[in-house]
């Protein structure tokens, strides 16, 4: 082949990397099993080139990582990159070079890689890619090159012969000879569901069902959900999720109204007149706002479609072109991934499987299981990937076990330790991203502990802030169920810098209730907001510190017909409204509130100056407000509209519009309070500022 010819076949080749379309890159793969070795030369000499390296480093992984489950093309590509590996000239490369023969696991690489003991650049990568091929020779080599290594290379040396001396890290539950072990909930939840699955009559089930109340989390609830429909079970089903909802408050969302709507349907006998009672109540309260959806129904694909390139390329499409795209990849998707039994299952041919939404900060729950060298993966925000993988294939490195962020460069991609359930059963992720940040369970076991997910697709930028979420699509059989998803709050700054020049202060942390007082029994911080829960008492809390002349700034949100107020130079004692002043927060737009007095709408000042309507969003949206107050002057804005406004010496000189006394109103300074009337009521976002 002419000198021309090969550059255009090494050229053509990087054009498929990284992932454009998986046909052509299936192709490229194909070609370079049948390189001759001239070709290979000329491949490595590209990744000493800046322009090519990327395109490169991608098409190399992909066909070590294809060549590894043939045992020929195995020792083949390991030959060609031990040969390489003197010849490369730039630190990247080189260590792109150690990481694959660490990844194919070939004896006979560690004559070549044993130079690169005494680089300076490179003497860890190599002394880890020897220990990770492991053996005799390795430890030979290795203590070989103690002997004449500096003080830095020796401690390299040396942390790779300790980790060759200990044993291959095990799970012992993979080991049917092991003694009995104490499992964690995750586990026991996967054990019942296997029982389920077996179980043979009913009183079986109903034990199974009866275990699985005891394990909190959604995993359970969604579990014996799904025996509300079966006509023996769902009567014991429906009092189990109606208990686990009262149970576990941070089980909300539609997915959890849901199943206690229909739960409640199911409800019979002696529990009916307690439960129906207490899950009505739990349902009013419930928020949408940062609940579980369920991704995945069961039955078909509904909200998944087709892989189209990656975020960036994505991002440079016209809106047609990804239109067009996008319908190309939903057409053949369903007969890459098919629902069977209520799995959500992948062939083992075809591309990954997207989400229709994207999204940022979550916690995810999915089970996965897969067959004998099986690779899988999810991907977070469109990028790759918290891994899943046959622990057995060590010449992929495999032996880490999965949950890592396997395309981490800078930051840690292994697991702190092997959690996975042995091949062809059930395992368990709960994954939760905030910011940049990745934290993932395996089985119950944390495995990553808040590392920051690199960009693949641009090791430049940072992690993109939203993006879809992906089942990796990597040639082997993987099988998925139980994927429940809640969104979490935004990382942001309570004040912002504006707001902070300005002079305000935040009044809530958004995490406890520090700073206040009065019924903390009635009102719980959570997902970043302050809760009233009337079931609890209710009443009112009020800031620990006073205020005078002040702006006070927050959001809030509405339950159906639900009433509240803010008091303003209140006390501790006696009703606010009037031994201080309350103003009303009130979904007043509700038909029980059709005989309302003008005074008594939201943002008024309760019996004194009326506010004006029609500026409150739809009841379950956040509403913005502001209440200033400076001598007699107060000032409420709704929505960016000033919905109140007066003077409340002028409002009051010849009695209140309610005609009642209303001591408060002679009050300069008190407590801010949150005045609890029995409903469920949402407050964040709450920052103040002494005039």
């Amino acid at each position: 082949m002419s000198v021309s010819a090969q550059d255009d076949l090494i050229a053509n080749t990087l054009k498929s990397f990284p992932y454009q379309k998986a046909a052509d890159a299936e192709s490229a793969l194909s070609g370079m099993e049948h390189w001759k070795k001239d070709n290979w030369v000329s491949f490595f000499q590209t990744l000493d080139q800046e322009k090519t390296f990327t395109p490169a480093s991608y098409a190399l992984s992909a066909y070590v990582n294809r060549a590894a489950k043939n045992p020929a093309q195995q020792k083949r590509i390991a030959h060609e990159i031990s040969n390489a590996l003197p010849n490369v000239q730039n630190t990247a490369a080189k260590k792109l070079l150690l990481k694959q023969l660490a990844n194919l696991g070939e004896p006979r690489s560690i004559s070549a890689i044993s130079p690169l003991l005494q680089d300076a650049t490179c003497f860890n990568d190599a002394a880890l890619t020897i220990a990770t091929i492991g053996g005799n020779k390795a430890v030979k080599t290795l203590r070989k090159a103690m002997k004449t290594a500096g003080t830095s290379q020796q401690a390299a040396i040396q942390s790779a012969l300790d980790y060759l001396a200990k044993p291959a890290p095990t799970n012992p539950l993979a080991n049917p000879g092991a003694q009995k072990v104490v499992i964690n909930p995750t586990q026991q939840l996967l054990q019942l569901q296997n029982e389920m699955e077996k179980a043979s009559n009913p009183i079986e089930q109903k034990q199974i069902l009866a275990a699985a109340e005891k394990i909190k989390g959604i995993g359970a609830m969604a579990f014996v959900g799904k025996y509300l429909s079966n006509p023996v079970l769902k009567t014991q089903a429906a009092g189990i999720v109606v208990r686990q909802s009262l149970a576990d408050l941070s089980l909300h969302g539609p997915l959890v109204k849901s199943l206690v709507e229909e739960a409640r349907s199911n409800i019979k006998g002696e529990d009916s007149a307690v439960l129906m009672n207490l899950s009505d109540a739990r349902l009013k309260e419930m928020s949408d706002e940062h609940g579980f959806v369920s991704l995945f129904n069961g039955k078909d694909l509904t909200g998944w479609k087709g892989l189209v390139g990656n975020p960036i390329s994505r991002g440079k499409m016209t809106a047609d072109a990804l239109d067009a795209s996008q319908a190309k990849a939903n057409e053949s998707i369903g007969k890459d991934w098919v629902v069977k039994d209520g799995l959500l299952i992948f062939t083992g041919h075809g591309d990954n499987l997207a989400t229709e939404r994207k999204y940022g900060n979550i916690e995810l729950y999915v089970d996965w299981k897969i067959t004998e060298k099986g690779d899988a993966g999810i991907y977070l925000r469109g990028s790759p990937q918290v891994q899943v993988w046959d622990t057995s294939r060590r010449e992929v490195g495999a032996q880490v076990g999965s949950g890592g962020l396997y395309n981490n460069t800078t930051n840690p991609s292994k697991p702190s330790s092997v959690a996975d359930n042995p091949i062809g059963t059930w395992n368990t992720f709960r994954i939760i991203m905030k910011g940049e940040k990745v934290t993932v369970y395996l089985n119950g076991v944390k495995v990553t502990d808040e590392v920051t997910l690199e960009n693949y697709w641009d090791r430049k930028q940072p992690i993109f802030p939203t993006e879809q979420i992906e089942l990796q699509a990597h040639g082997t059989y993987v099988a998925y169920r139980n994927i429940f998803l809640r969104e979490l709050p935004d990382e942001k700054e309570l004040i912002t810098p504006q707001e902070q020049a300005e002079g305000f202060l935040p009044l809530f942390n958004e995490k406890d209730l520090t700073g206040w007082t009065g019924n903390l029994a009635g009102y719980q911080a959570e997902n970043g907001a302050i809760v009233v829960h009337p079931e609890k008492s209710g009443g009112n809390l009020y800031s620990e510190n006073t205020y005078g002349d002040f702006v006070v700034r927050f959001d809030f949100q509405l339950t159906p017909g639900a009433n509240n107020g803010i008091g303003i130079r209140a006390p501790l004692t006696g009703d606010a409204a009037y031994v201080g002043m309350e103003i009303q927060v009130l979904d007043n737009e509700h038909p029980k509130y059709s005989q309302l007095q003008p005074y008594q709408y939201h943002g008024s000042v309760y019996g004194v100056i009326p506010a004006r309507r029609g500026f409150l969003l739809p009841t379950g949206e956040w509403n913005r407000e502001e209440i200033s107050i400076k001598g007699n002057q107060i000032k409420v804005t709704l929505n960016g509209t000033v919905i109140t406004e007066g003077d409340l010496a002028e409002a009051s000189k010849n009695g209140t519009m309610d005609h009642k006394e209303h001591p408060g109103l002679l009050r300069t300074e008190g407590h801010i309070g949150f005045l609890g009337h029995g409903d469920v009521v949402r407050f964040k976002n709450i920052r103040i500022k002494k005039l």
